[in-house]
């Protein structure tokens, strides 16, 4: 079943919803980033509150919408540990937008942030009160102030374009990826940086392929397992097409790397995120090409076990859970690139692993989507 509910139009219409009205509607409401999809010179960009839940009047439908700059490209939504504050980061623009979540209309402060071109990801730490936000295309992280706001520092890394960051305030360690060079695709990185919170100090640098240099395999996320001691971290290769494991070593006060999956088994290529279940004992990897959703049992956390793989759209990329956990919702669209950006949202049952349900609403207005988050009330299990 496939739900196709509004116009870009009607859309529009729908951001008049007062708050009121929309928490009257909404049993389970989504934040979706979404543009124009393709290179149309016209176009529209807008974080949407989206009603998913299937037993919902308005299932499907649009209750509000912010617009924002055509220029944004809006990537990524983070929340601040308070989740009282929405960061959201910009392809487009040195920007970071950071909306005051706690009360509705979500007002924004547009933070300048000179430095960063092409922001990425953004993670916290609660011991420092900072932020940091990682920057692709110029190939340095931004240190922020995460009470004020302000940028404090930009730190320049030795290997190039940042993308996924991660802190674990528990062993004062950052862990950056060195992805790709936004201008050049071809041109990947296939190492990890290590740098020291506190300090801000680089400590090393880590290749995450076993191939010849340069592989190529582009490390694009990373992700602490919640929970484990000694810390774990999952890495993406979205090039390779494989899931690695940073190991803390606490004797030696280092990081030991090594390969856990091959996507290509599966005949899956581009793993991208990494979701996990309330209980520990699962972990859901989005890969964009042909488009799936992928199941593990961590049990073991440092050998994932695949379990199942559902069909999903091109460019499956960020998801949220049902209150239950029963099904996840997986949008599909990667950085509005042809062939990966679908623009769909695929409903997957997570007990059987298959594809129930199709929210087309975007798709069928002519938009992509580039992230999907539940709204702050919600809680969830996404470890940027």
């Amino acid at each position: 079943m496939k739900r196709s509910t509004i116009t870009a139009t009607s859309a529009a219409l729908a951001g008049c919803l007062t708050f009121a009205a929309v928490a009257a509607r909404a049993e389970q409401t989504a934040l979706v980033l979404f543009e124009t999809k393709g290179a149309q010179a016209l176009r529209q960009e807008g974080m949407a509150f989206l009603e998913i839940d299937p037993e919902a009047p308005d299932y499907g439908k649009i209750l509000a919408r912010i617009d924002l700059p055509p220029d944004m490209i809006g990537h990524h939504i983070f929340y601040n540990p308070a989740r009282d504050r929405a960061y959201v980061t910009s392809l487009g623009r040195s920007e970071l937008w950071v909306f005051d979540v706690s009360e509705f209309p979500y007002r924004p402060n547009v933070v300048p942030v000179p430095d960063c071109v092409v922001g990425e990801d953004v993670t916290f730490s609660e011991a420092l009160d900072r932020w940091y936000l990682s920057c692709m295309g110029s190939s340095v992280v931004i240190v922020g102030d995460a009470l004020t706001d302000e940028p404090l520092r930009t730190i320049t890394l030795p290997q190039p374009w940042p993308h996924g960051i991660t802190v674990h305030d528990g062993i004062d360690r950052i862990l950056l990826t060195s992805t790709s060079n936004p201008a050049d695709f071809s041109q990947a990185g296939e190492t990890i940086t290590v740098l020291r919170a506190s300090t801000e100090e680089v400590l090393s640098t880590h290749k995450v392929s076993d191939k010849p240099s340069p592989s190529g395999a582009e490390p694009v996320e990373i992700f602490f397992v919640p929970g484990v001691e000694p810390p774990l971290a999952y890495i993406t290769n979205v090039t390779e097409g494989t899931l690695w494991t940073a190991e803390w070593q606490p004797e030696a006060d280092e990081f030991a790397f090594r390969q856990a999956f091959d996507f290509s088994s599966l005949e899956q290529g581009m793993p991208l995120e990494v979701y996990f279940d309330a209980a520990g004992d699962r972990a859901y990897i989005t890969t964009a090409l042909p488009g799936h959703l992928d199941a593990f049992d961590i049990t073991d956390p440092q050998s994932p076990q695949h379990l199942w793989a559902a069909e999903a759209s091109p460019g499956a990329h960020h998801l949220v859970f049902s209150p239950d956990e029963r099904r996840a919702y997986v949008q599909n669209g990667l950085a509005n690139i042809d062939g990966v950006n679908d623009g769909s949202i695929s409903v997957i049952d997570l007990e059987t692993g298959g594809k129930i349900d199709s929210i087309d609403t975007f798709k069928d207005a002519g938009f992509t989507m580039n992230m999907i988050a539940l709204t702050p009330e919600a809680q969830d299990n996404h470890t940027h």
